[in-house]
């Protein structure tokens, strides 16, 4: 990064509209990390705080360490952020496979945010469909509505699984717009389990949608994703902001691979593409 705050030239590159290729995951994670200060910013300004769904998994836990580094923790005001999920797994919020308990303990420890602001999931409630319907009502009294009804996130920030699932929507489930749920409980059958997740139709009301994809193992899918047209298509596919909504895709050299630059099929991202973010003046660390 340069003395300006802004991204150093050639450290990334747009190798398709929307699509953000950096040299590694750690330049992944301070590229969103950059950006999530920058959503956060223009949210505040405008609505006098930021609402934000953390993705789970791996991939993000990166980023959720550069947010609460001493750099970076002082540049939000996170009085002003609240924190939701895109999913979250059947299991206490102490298991290690807890999203809610990763994003704890890689960042809400760590920063200054208000414990009243924090939304988890509650799906290791013996009746899931109960604490989906609980969920809802959480969102409710905490999102404004889009024109069609759905809670409306400043930011969701989103993985994708090697088979193209993203948030906890899989290949094999009943992935749909057409549906008035704001959180659903879906069986994952290759998981012989069932998950909490935001519908899609709540994902595509976002004002803005990040995936952030990394490795090598990614690469095959995310070149179906972003180049191919699949029958039933993917769910990471199927994620379309509307009215406007910006959708980016993150991604190190080593999942972008298999790309080719300027072929791009209709299931790509849409929104205006990327331009570099200036971090904001500190005010405290």
């Amino acid at each position: 990064m340069d003395d300006t705050g802004g991204i150093r030239k050639n450290a990334s590159r747009e190798i398709l509209p929307g699509v953000i290729v950096y040299s590694n995951p750690g330049e992944v994670a301070r590229a969103a990390a950059r950006l999530f200060v920058d959503y956060a910013w223009q949210s505040i300004a405008r609505d006098g705080q930021f609402m934000v769904a953390l993705a789970g998994g791996n991939t993000p836990r990166p980023l959720y360490e550069i947010l609460a580094s001493k750099e970076f923790r002082g540049q939000v005001d996170w009085a002003r952020v609240h924190v939701f999920w895109s999913d979250e797994r059947a299991v206490s919020p102490t298991h290690a496979e807890s999203n809610y308990g990763m994003a704890r303990r890689e960042l809400l420890l760590h920063v200054p945010i208000p414990p009243v602001n924090v939304h988890r999931m509650e799906a290791e409630k013996p009746n899931i469909g109960r604490a989906a319907n609980e969920y809802e009502e959480v969102l409710r009294k905490y999102l404004e509505l889009d024109g069609q009804g759905f809670p409306r996130f400043h930011l969701i920030l989103l993985g994708m699984g090697t088979e193209g699932h993203t948030a906890s929507l899989f290949p094999g489930t009943r992935v749909t717009r057409q549906t008035s749920r704001w959180v659903s409980t879906p069986m994952v059958a290759k998981l012989n389990a069932r998950r909490m997740t935001l519908t899609l139709p709540v994902l595509d009301a976002a004002l803005r949608v990040v995936f952030l994809v990394v490795g090598s193992e990614k690469a095959e899918i995310l070149r179906a994703v972003l180049q191919t047209k699949a029958d039933p298509p993917y769910p990471a596919q199927m994620v379309q902001p509307r009215d406007n909504g910006l959708k980016l895709f993150l991604v190190d050299e080593a999942a972008a691979a298999l790309l080719h630059s300027g072929d791009l099929q209709a299931n790509a991202p849409a929104g205006k593409p990327a331009k570099p973010v200036r971090e904001k003046p500190r005010h405290g660390s």
